[in-house]
């Protein structure tokens, strides 16, 4: 099985839902431990990063491809 590839800044779908009703998750910290921070009510978790690599589904946003969007230069109206 491949390994997940996740970045800082990824908005991610977790197998669960948070108790508010959400799935996606912003990472927001990485390291031995991972912090997301829920969606839909900003609320933040530090779990082990095993346990959030077994309860990740997949990468809904990249963090890289935003950061492609928004370094184009000027802005069209």
């Amino acid at each position: 099985m491949e390994r997940k590839t996740f970045q800082l800044g990824d908005i991610v779908l977790m197998k669960k839902n948070h108790p508010c009703g959400s799935n996606e998750m912003e990472i927001i910290r990485m390291g031995m431990d991972i912090r997301i921070k829920c969606v839909g009510c900003k609320h933040s978790v530090l779990i082990p990063r095993a346990k959030f690599e077994k309860n990740m589904r997949k990468v809904l946003r990249s963090a890289a491809e935003s950061e492609e969007g928004n370094s184009g230069g000027a802005q069209e109206i």
